[in-house]
């Protein structure tokens, strides 16, 4: 089986599929793989690294599609859907519950579309870990980034000084994402709330965190309160697969302090904010709504795509190599957790959130 491994063209996406490490492994067990030239420009990647590494090096971006297995970072944009097609498998983040272009594009192809995000093995998300861990400490940062008054924030500086409070960092979801974000919030000194939904998650917080941050039980009541006391409010709740579901309301959100942070991780699934009503970019990250910062870039990783890119090939590359050898039957039995990653076959919607999302029918693989 050939493996393409693309260029991203999504605004200020800078990772790449694959590095010169992961593709070396591959071609030492017989596989071809095909990288298109300047595919890891922006992640410090050179295409000679690519060649040492045993790969070969394309021009366009449309002989890399004609591959069996492509793999990518982001979903296909509108102008990719053209290079769609059967007996083709596509590996990479699909989002499609919040994607209904997407998705009805990978249908009229009929092509096999596996998504990093639903790959699930004891109920742990193995290839959107790595990313979820980078976007949530990343979170932290943009917020006390956006905090600074010349970008339209309070002026607070998370950690405070003796005798000047410190800065209110509050998170929803206790998941990877909102442990690495309550992990970077103590490590600037901010005063740190958690909420999360799942007893069994909250012990497991105290166990890790011990007394050095404010455990809540994540419930309407307890959102509000902490919602309208925060300076950076992050939410990280992903419910895997599936659209996203409005957890913090609108009043709650004109009641937030002037010039606070809102930072939604879970924007790529369609948002938790009720007052995100737009994805923003890299290039025009942010925008002010009831005097509140709203940051909705939904590639956060994206912005530093060296770390992004290493940590994501360490998790993706035994899948990869799976895929190649054994194609999709004997991928799936070598490991089942990749069944779970599969969402479009033949022409059929094959994970339940995406059909429940849009109305449509659910065909379970055979």
């Amino acid at each position: 089986m050939q493996i393409g491994v693309l260029k991203e063209i999504k605004n200020n996406e800078h990772r790449v599929g694959m590095t010169p490490d992961g593709i070396s492994h591959l071609v030492k067990n017989g596989h071809d793989v095909f990288v298109q030239i300047g595919a890891g420009e922006g992640s410090g990647i050179n295409d000679s690294e690519y060649l040492e590494a045993g790969a070969h090096l394309l021009k366009s971006a449309e002989e890399v599609w004609q591959k069996d297995l492509i793999v990518k970072v982001k979903e296909p944009l509108k102008e990719e859907y053209r290079f769609l097609r059967e007996n083709q498998i596509l590996f990479t983040f699909l989002h499609l519950a919040a994607d209904r272009p997407l998705t009805d594009a990978l249908l009229q192809a009929k092509t096999t579309a596996i998504a990093y995000e639903t790959v699930e093995e004891n109920g742990e998300l193995p290839l959107l870990r790595p990313m979820s861990e980078v976007a949530g400490r990343r979170s932290v940062i943009v917020g006390a980034t956006y905090l600074e008054k010349h970008r339209g924030g309070a002026g607070i500086l998370l950690s405070g000084v003796p005798g000047v409070p410190k800065g209110n960092v509050v998170i929803i979801g206790g998941g990877v994402a909102g442990i690495s974000a309550a992990r970077m919030a103590l490590g600037l000194g901010a005063n740190v709330t958690l909420l999360e939904l799942k007893e069994s998650k909250l012990r497991k917080l105290e166990d890790i965190f011990g007394t050095s941050i404010h455990l809540l039980k994540s419930n309407p009541l307890n959102i509000e309160k902490s919602v309208k006391s925060a300076d950076v409010l992050i939410s990280t709740v992903l419910i895997p697969g599936a659209k996203a579901i409005t957890l913090v309301k609108e009043d709650w959100v004109k009641a937030m302090p002037k010039g606070s942070v809102i930072i939604d991780i879970s924007i790529d699934q369609g948002g938790t904010i009720e007052t995100i009503d737009r994805t923003t970019t890299h290039d025009d990250p942010v925008y002010l709504k009831h005097g509140v910062v709203h940051y909705s870039v939904p590639n956060i990783p994206g912005a530093t795509p060296r770390t992004s890119t290493y940590a994501l090939t360490n998790a993706t590359t035994h899948y990869i190599e799976a895929l190649a050898r054994h194609g999709l039957d004997g991928a799936f039995e070598k490991f089942p957790e990749l069944q779970k990653g599969l969402n479009t076959y033949q022409g059929q919607v094959t994970y339940e959130a995406v059909a429940e999302a849009f109305n449509l029918p659910f065909q379970a693989f055979k």
